[in-house]
């Protein structure tokens, strides 16, 4: 039976890296550019956008990470993921077409632009030291378990539970530094196209073959034991104890959220790649439409593992690679774990080209680069990746000794860069004024009191409550200081346009339907549907009606006002 697992993970595993060599061949012969190597040569479209954006996205820490929260809690933690497609359509919306009209290829230079050139480089610091020291290990800790525990090293090859995470996260660990070196984030881009369609099957075919063996062999059965034998842990809508209260899954989360989506180098480079703001916008929207379906894979095998095992796991990460083993046939499994192989390599390989971008274009040539040739400062950018992918293989295993849950150790740590970063960016956008020692300062004090929170301190507050009341803090002060020592002239955005910037006509259609799913995704996980004593009723049906008829009617307000402002821009070009 392990050969079977281990056959169908090499046939698909070969068959992406096939494909993918393929693809790039004939770019081979095309001269090494910083716009090729980095951003895919600004030709992505959008469904590879909204595919490489998931894919980046979902690693194993999702999988292993929230379905363990939901084994031990309830659906609360699902904020992380519905919550995220409103996000991305405010991003399609509002910042893509920023991002595109200055042909930026990092976000730290929008940051130079705006205040100066040592704000760029302190975020560009933050961005590698949260790359380094967090989502780099983690996503290689994570994927370890998940890989190790479904291929059962400890009982194959006879070694300690330790040891087999060591090994598994240096495999990943040097495939993934392959692909990202070598092929850039073009290579990246056309495997997470084969890996996003493979883990979307993947990733369904778990809590299907769930089903199934919680009705013995009868879907239709398996539902109904599913839905009917623990209601409370169908609620999404979380209290003070839950990993994501209810109130903070619209405020610090939405912060992290528009931070990652929005700000965060790995992510937002798939956009920046783009080859014109429709498709920009097109994958997007896409990925926010895949982001609010994400709960049905990442969450509710949580739910269908306690009920099949039990609660009580002393380790409750492991519960995942638990279920996979158990309820899938063994070919499948193989098939699985290839497709949570590619969401590994997808996430390592986007954050190490980010990080290594960021050094090259932010560190390297501003100080070393002068003159150099696009191939040296290319060059330069993988000798960093290797080193910082060897420092992350390192540091990766030791997270298994960290004592509270992988999934929220990794949201904990990334409030030390992600929500003080995002402060910034958005005071960049909304004010003309705000010098760049507002900024710098804002930066410090989000930094330094977060930390002091933390680990100090620690009050009996949600770290994503603590997040948003220094998000809010930290605006009031950078406002402050531009209103003490404002700029001497007012910011004015430059507009290089460097691909075609004409909006996506769909754009309010496509956003208002991923809206309206997110809000129905709370309905029916709440009191009003699956939680409550009777499940899902007609007042869960009427409740949704009522949403999708205000959405509609959202979307041709939005629809209408845009088109009277595009209306007035062209009227007035015509008369200049």
């Amino acid at each position: 039976m392990q050969s079977l697992i281990i056959g169908s993970f090499l046939f698909f595993t070969a068959l992406v890296a096939v494909y993918t060599y393929f693809k790039l061949k004939g770019n081979n012969k095309k001269k090494l550019s910083k716009d090729s190597y980095f951003l895919g040569g600004r030709t992505l479209t959008g469904g590879v956008i909204g595919c490489s954006l998931l894919l980046a996205n979902l690693s194993a820490a999702n999988f292993v990470g929230m379905s363990a929260q939901s084994y031990s809690g309830n659906m609360s933690n699902m904020a992380y993921e519905v919550t995220s497609g409103l996000v991305l359509v405010v991003v399609a919306m509002f910042l893509v077409p920023r991002y595109l009209k200055q042909g930026i290829t990092t976000v730290p230079d929008f940051l130079e632009d705006r205040f100066d050139s040592s704000v760029k480089k302190g975020v560009s610091i933050l961005f590698l030291l949260l790359y380094v020291l967090n989502l780099l290990p983690t996503t290689l800790y994570s994927g370890a378990i998940a890989l190790s525990q479904i291929f059962d090293l400890q009982n194959t090859f006879g070694i300690s539970y330790d040891m087999s995470i060591w090994i598994t996260v240096w495999v990943i660990g040097i495939i993934g530094f392959f692909y990202a070196i070598i092929g850039g984030l073009k290579a990246m881009a056309i495997a997470d196209t084969l890996n996003g369609i493979a883990l979307a099957i993947g990733g369904l075919m778990v809590p299907f073959f769930g089903l199934l063996y919680l009705g013995k062999g009868s879907f239709s059965q398996g539902l109904s034991n599913f839905i009917n034998t623990s209601p409370q842990k169908f609620n999404a809508v979380g209290g003070s104890t839950d990993p994501v209260p209810f109130g903070a899954a619209f405020t610090g989360l939405l912060l992290v959220n528009l931070y990652y989506w929005g700000t965060d180098q790995s992510i937002i480079q798939r956009a920046l790649a783009a080859k014109n703001l429709k498709e920009g916008q097109k994958g997007v929207i896409f990925a926010g439409f895949l982001k609010v379906m994400t709960p049905l894979i990442v969450i509710i095998p949580g739910i269908i593992a306690f009920q099949i095992f039990g609660g009580g796991a002393k380790n409750p990460d492991l519960m995942y690679s638990k279920l996979v083993n158990v309820v899938l046939p063994k070919p499948l499994t193989g098939f699985f774990a290839a497709a949570m192989f590619g969401a590994v390599l997808s996430t390592f390989t986007g954050v190490l080209n980010s990080a290594s971008t960021l050094f090259a274009l932010n560190v390297y040539a501003p100080i070393f680069g002068k003159g150099k040739s696009d191939a040296e400062v290319v060059s330069k950018a993988k000798y960093f990746g290797i080193i910082i992918a060897i420092v992350s293989m390192f540091i990766g295993p030791f997270i298994m000794y960290v004592p509270q849950g992988l999934f929220q150790y990794l949201q904990t740590i990334n409030g030390f860069f992600n929500v003080p970063i995002f402060a910034v960016v958005f005071i960049g956008y909304v004010t003309k004024r705000v010098p760049a020692i507002a900024a710098k300062i804002s930066l410090v004090f989000f930094v330094g009191t977060y930390g002091l929170l933390q680990l100090v301190i620690k009050p009996d507050l949600n770290f994503l409550y603590q997040l948003a009341i220094l998000f809010a803090v930290s605006c009031v002060l950078m406002l402050i200081i531009g209103k003490i020592k404002p700029r001497e002239t007012p910011y004015v955005m430059e507009i290089k346009n460097i691909v075609d910037i004409e909006p996506w006509e769909h754009r309010h259609e496509a956003g208002g339907v991923v809206i309206f799913l997110m809000i129905s995704m709370y309905i029916v996980a709440s009191k009003l549907g699956l939680a409550s004593d009777n499940g899902v009723t007609i007042s869960t049906f009427v409740y949704v009606v009522i949403v999708g008829v205000l959405t509609t009617f959202a979307v041709l307000f939005f629809k209408k006002r845009d088109g009277d402002k595009h209306k007035k821009f062209q009227m007035k070009d015509d008369l200049n």
